[in-house]
């Protein structure tokens, strides 16, 4: 593999990774991870106050891309909806309360990650 794409794997894994420990000292409950339906991948799936929420975790390095809650496009977005369809059909949960929520770090300092959380970034 060539280094950017192994950069930007890592940049995605260390993401993840701080998402989680991000949502678990907010009191959200992992349920899964990386999840693969037919219309895309589902990166956090987790649970708080009875609602089942999906989450997208988009990372930075640098601010050359821009923000990274700026990467979700229309087309990102409508994978999102479906993936999330999916996986509660499958589940066979569909009339349980949902959402899908952005996570966005921006890791442009050397010294802490800065992580924000959008609540009902998206909506089916």
């Amino acid at each position: 593999m060539k280094k950017n794409v192994l950069n930007r794997i890592q940049t995605g894994v260390k993401g993840e990774d701080l998402a989680v420990n991000f949502l678990i000292q907010h009191k959200v409950k992992i349920l899964d991870r990386n999840v693969r339906t037919a219309h895309g991948e589902i990166d956090i799936i987790g649970e708080k106050d009875g609602c089942t929420i999906f989450f997208e975790v988009k990372t930075r390095r640098t601010r050359s891309f821009g923000y990274p809650e700026t990467a979700i496009n229309s087309r990102k977005q409508e994978h999102m909806v479906n993936s999330a369809y999916a996986y509660l059909q499958e589940q066979n949960t569909l009339d349980h309360p949902w959402r899908i929520d952005v996570i966005a770090i921006n890791l442009f300092s050397s010294y802490k990650p800065n992580i924000e959380w959008f609540q009902n970034a998206i909506t089916g």
